[in-house]
């Protein structure tokens, strides 16, 4: 398989969804390239391929981590080639995506990048835009022809099945010398055991919002409260600004009160997972809230922790003693509410599965479980939630361990059977694009005619 169609597969159904990084570096990179040279290189249909947008992607792979030294410039030419001709007949087989959701989308990326330079302003002059209006204009075509392409894409691969046949047949068409090896995995469970907060600590924290709230309301600046007393590293340093609509990914405790306030009212103090806010409104626009607010959480005593761990140790004996199973006793025991009712079984962010191969495993629990056998219940261990959050002990058990090896039909069939459906889908879309190529007119700059491509953009 060449790289251009290993890219292509790798972008199936994915976001278009540029980091700041990216989208900086690639608008000044671009736009300096665009003023020497930059010029069509391509045409498919009704989308043009600019010189310059061999240089976004190379930006783009770059700042994933890609090394992109092999890559050549007719190979991501070729890619480019192939997303318009995707963008293409999304239009002709009337697939629509509308305005309203390349503005929503746009305006969720604006805000991110507004939070992290800023202000508009900097975000339109890294553009190298003469106003807002000329940088949305811009950014809304990009938009909408990368889900244009998306969207292609997935209903190409959406209609591709696999029988149990075809996957006993891709397996025994696999070469001897080229049978896959699969990692070593095991299943995860893991109890946690959170400290106990005091009322009392808790009446402190609201206290104090309470009296940081009446200070604003005779006449105190929220923004420097925020500033001074707020413990959301996100927002603390601009005034605890967020701007937010339903759709926003806040807890819904938050989003239920900044959606009840009127502009200039400040909230009582609530509390969500994190701790205690305020939030005062300042605008709403549409569906839209413009809002700050104070974080406080309530902190932890020495003597809490130390009953934790001496929960979580009683615990583990139990388990080692046979008195109770890992999986009962994360039922009955665990403060971890998403993994509690499943035996305390993690499941896998990148399958979504409760296996875990240790190559790709993330290597603060690979150090935690590595050295544990199946069956083992690893000692207390102190940690803390994502972000520098709040500290809780754990024990963590490993189950159904299989060590590296080569494919095996009756044990590996699933893992085969995704293998053999990407095969599948590969050989779709390549069928689709020939097809396709052949009714679509297409223009290759005298430039680039002498690459090799995958597809047959030439038509010879």
């Amino acid at each position: 398989m060449t790289l251009s169609k290993t890219i292509s597969m790798k972008f199936i159904n994915k976001k278009f969804l540029f980091s700041l990084f990216i989208l900086v570096s690639t608008t000044v990179f671009a736009q300096t390239k665009r003023e020497k040279v930059d010029g069509v290189i391509g045409v498919v249909g009704d989308y043009v391929v600019l010189d310059s947008d061999i240089d976004l992607e190379l930006i783009q792979l770059r700042a994933q981590g890609i090394d992109t030294k092999n890559i050549t410039r007719c190979e991501l030419f070729g890619k480019q080639l192939e997303d318009k001709l995707y963008a293409h007949h999304a239009i002709q087989d009337s697939i629509v995506v509308t305005d309203a959701e390349v503005n929503s989308y746009m305006n969720e990326q604006l805000d991110a990048m507004v939070e992290q330079v800023g202000s508009l302003e900097k975000v339109v002059k890294f553009y190298k835009k003469k106003n807002l209006e000329e940088f949305k204009s811009y950014f809304f075509e990009i938009i909408k022809m990368n889900k244009l392409t998306s969207q292609m894409q997935k209903k190409i691969v959406d209609e591709v099945t696999i029988t149990p046949e075809e996957v006993r047949n891709f397996f025994k068409g696999i070469p001897a010398d080229e049978i896959p090896t699969f990692g070593a995995e095991m299943e995860v469970a893991q109890i946690v055991v959170k400290p106990v907060i005091t009322e009392e600590e808790k009446k402190r924290i609201v206290d104090k919002l309470n009296e940081i709230r009446q200070d604003v309301l005779n006449g105190s600046s929220f923004f420097s409260k925020a500033v001074l007393f707020s413990e959301d590293p996100g927002s603390s340093s601009n005034g605890g600004f967020y701007k937010i609509n339903r759709k926003t990914g806040f807890v819904k405790e938050f989003k239920e009160v900044a959606f009840s306030l009127a502009e200039g009212e400040i909230s009582e103090p609530f509390e969500t997972e994190f701790g205690y806010h305020i939030i005062m409104v300042e605008k709403i626009k549409g569906q839209e809230v413009e809002l700050r607010h104070i974080l406080m959480s309530p902190k932890v005593s020495t003597q809490a922790m130390k009953d934790a761990k001496a929960k979580i140790e009683a615990i583990r004996t139990k388990v080692l003693n046979k008195e109770i199973t890992f999986a009962d006793a994360a039922k009955s025991s665990s403060d971890e509410k998403e993994t509690k009712n499943n035996g305390g079984v993690l499941l896998n962010p990148r399958t979504m599965e409760p296996r875990f191969e240790l190559t790709k495993m993330d290597p603060t629990l690979y150090a935690q479980v590595s050295s544990l056998k199946d069956g083992d219940v690893s000692l207390p261990i102190l940690d803390e939630e994502k972000g520098g959050g709040a500290k809780f002990y754990k024990i963590i058990t490993v189950n159904n361990r299989t060590e590296e090896h080569t494919a095996d039909f009756s044990k590996d069939y699933l893992k085969i059977k995704e293998l053999a459906l990407r095969d599948k889908q590969i050989k779709v879309i390549a069928k689709w694009s020939e097809e396709k190529i052949k009714e679509t007119y297409i223009k290759i700059s005298d430039d680039y005619k002498d690459c090799n491509f995958t597809n047959n953009w030439l038509k010879k």
